[in-house]
Parts: structure tokens; C-alpha cells; sequence
């Protein structure tokens, strides 16, 4: 939903932007190419990704400023940069195609690859310790609460049974084994989302950036997030309902937007996503 997104972020040439999660530089660029005197600052976890968003960007490099860190760390972006407000902040919450499709990674059962998961593999606990060293009760409610899976203390148990997990197809195929396939989704699909929200505190990072990001925008300015999962959409649509009571915001998106069958049809990870936004009062 890039071509929404940068609509909704309604980009001045002179203006100041905050792409919170660069990922390889898409959204990045897109911005930037609107630019004459303005700026992006390109903020990502993933310091791989981050090196390739600088390669892919190299061409609009003079109007866009790099920056490594989570989304607690975006005030500092600002510090670093001289700035006190933006124009606008984008968010999209989805794990990059990179990611998914690079084994050593660790995020997806595609390929066979070490337990990892992590976003930024500079710090935090990989997911093997996760699967292999959480107590079955534990293991059983990440999956439960996270994953929305309702067949989680079926998996727990299974999992515990199986350890040591040795790599991501090890852990699917004990899923699989636990609780076959009984419709479009892999059986493991909600279990590996549930790990990787788990190791990178996702769901602790959402609620940072809902907290602190609006305060970060100046008057006029736009926040826009693209949501994947239901329980990422519900926190930002009750934190823009919250700021549209408060006065302090303006309600872009009465109902969220979402891809159209075209993109759907090219891009079938888009389906489920979900953009809202916001201006700041």
C-alpha cells in the first residue's frame, strides 16, 4: 500500500518525514523523490537492512539521514538530527520480504535456518532459547496470546516433548505433527508469528511508538501505520480514537484502507494489511 501511504503522508517538498521502519528503503525512497529542501530520517531495527535501504537509496542520499534503533529510540533520531518536530511518521508494522527469505534469519519455515528471529541481532534472545528453555504453561500462552492460536497447549506440549528444537523446519514439522493442516494456512504459521512478536517485545514496541510518536509531529503533521495483524490494528485504532477525543488529532481514515485486488493478486502477504491515519491538531 505504498502508493496510499505517501498520500496519506501528503509530503511537502521542504517538509520533514520520519520513516520508522525502512526496511530496504521502499517507502524511503518514495518520500525522498518528493523532496527538494526537506528531509527523511530512514529509522530501522535491522542494521542489515538498514545497509541495503543506503544502497537502494544511494541516489537520494542527500536528502535522507540514516539512523539504527527501535521505535524507543525515534526522539533520539530527531536529537541527532537538530530536530525538534516532523511532518509526518510511517510505520509499517509487516517483517520484510528479506527477511523472510533469508534462512539465516530465522523468521520463516520457507528454508531451514537457526532459531532466531531477532530484528536486531545486536542484542535480545534468539527464539531457540525461547522454544527450548520456556516452561510448557509459558510457552503455551505466548502462543495463545500472540499467535492467536487456539490450539496452543497442544503445541506447547508437542514442543516440550520434541526438545532441543534444532532449527525452524525442526520446530514446524513438530507443529505440523501436533496439529495437522486444515486449511490455507501452514500449521506453524501462527507459532513463528507468535515467537518472532515475543523476541523483538513487539507488541511493548507498538505501544511505544502509539505513545511517543504523535508527540513528535508538529502541528498539521500526519501518522501513518500499516497494521497486519488484528491485534497491531486494534491498538492503533483505539490510540487514534483515544487522540481524536482528546482534540488533539484529526481521523484520516474513518474505516482503514486497505490493498486492492490487484495488489493482492501480486503481492499476496498484502492482504491482510491494514493503513490508518492521522493529523495532528
Amino acid at each position: 500500500m505504498a502508493a496510499e501511504a505517501i498520500e496519506l503522508l501528503a509530503v511537502r517538498p521542504d517538509g520533514v518525514y520520519l520513516d520508522s521502519t525502512t526496511g530496504l528503503g521502499g517507502h524511503t525512497a518514495l518520500i525522498a523523490q518528493r523532496l527538494t529542501t526537506g528531509l527523511v530520517i530512514a529509522s530501522d531495527r535491522d542494521a542489515d537492512s538498514l545497509e541495503m535501504a543506503r544502497s537502494n537509496t544511494a541516489e537520494w542520499a542527500g536528502r535522507i539521514r540514516y539512523h539504527h534503533g527501535s521505535f524507543e529510540d525515534l526522539p533520539s533520531a530527531l536529537e541527532e538530527n537538530g530536530l525538534r518536530k516532523i511532518d509526518g511518521l510511517l510505520a509499517d508494522l509487516g517483517v520484510s520480504r528479506y527477511q523472510l527469505t533469508t534462512p539465516e534469519r530465522g523468521f520463516s519455515f520457507l528454508a531451514d535456518g537457526p532459531l532466531d528471529m531477532r530484528m536486531d541481532r545486536t542484542t535480545g534472545m534468539p527464539a531457540a532459547d525461547l522454544v527450548n528453555y520456556s516452561a510448557e504453561k509459558a510457552l503455551a500462552d505466548l502462543i495463545f496470546q500472540l499467535g492467536e492460536e487456539r490450539r496452543a497447549r497442544k503445541i506447547a506440549r508437542a514442543i516440550v516433548r520434541a526438545r532441543p528444537i534444532r532449527s525452524t523446519l525442526h520446530l514446524a514439522d513438530v507443529v505440523e505433527r501436533a496439529v495437522p493442516r486444515t486449511g490455507r494456512l501452514h500449521p506453524a504459521t501462527k507459532t513463528f508469528m507468535a515467537l518472532r512478536m515475543a523476541v523483538n517485545d513487539e507488541p511493548g514496541q507498538l505501544d511505544r511508538l502509539l505513545e511517543t510518536g504523535p508527540g513528535l509531529l508538529a502541528s498539521g503533521g500526519r501518522m501513518v501505520v500499516i497494521a497486519f495483524m488484528s491485534i497491531d490494528d486494534r491498538k492503533v485504532k483505539e490510540k487514534f480514537r483515544e487522540l481524536g477525543r482528546q482534540a488533539r488529532a484529526v481521523i484520516l481514515t474513518k474505516h482503514p484502507l486497505q490493498p486492492s485486488e490487484r495488489e493482492i493478486s501480486q503481492n499476496a502477504p498484502s492482504r491482510s494489511a491494514k493503513l490508518r491515519a492521522v493529523e495532528m491538531n
